[in-house]
């Protein structure tokens, strides 16, 4: 790889990792929302790891961990890691979409500027 450039290739693994990411949160919301919060908090901890969606968000972040190493073996740390920021502007508005989020104006702002640095370390 260039120093200056990531390739294509590169960029398409980085922005599905982020994206990926961002799938396992929505995953994380949805587990926490299936209720049992008044129950003491062994039952609590049960329920969390008997709910399906909590344990294919972990199946997704140990798969993710295990990519993000193989994308770490020809992409430099300092170029790939500001990708991962992606998550922080695709999470807000994938959980607006799925579980009715409020999305105000300086979130969308902020996810903006996220996606603009992200162009100008790619380009």
């Amino acid at each position: 790889m260039n120093a200056q450039h990531l390739t294509a290739s590169q960029i398409g693994l980085l922005v599905g990792y982020g994206a990926a990411m961002s799938i396992g949160q929505l995953l994380f919301k949805a587990a926490a929302q299936l209720g049992g919060m008044e129950a003491s908090l062994h039952a609590r901890l049960a329920a969390i790891i008997a709910n399906g969606y909590f344990m294919t968000a972990l199946v997704l972040y140990v798969g993710l961990t295990v990519v993000w190493v193989w994308i770490l073996t020809f992409t430099p740390l300092s170029y790939a890691y500001p990708f991962a920021a992606l998550a922080f502007a695709i999470t807000p508005l994938l959980a607006a979409a799925v579980f009715g989020d409020p999305v105000p104006f300086r979130l969308m702002l902020g996810c903006a500027l996220i996606v603009v640095g992200i162009i100008v370390i790619a380009s």
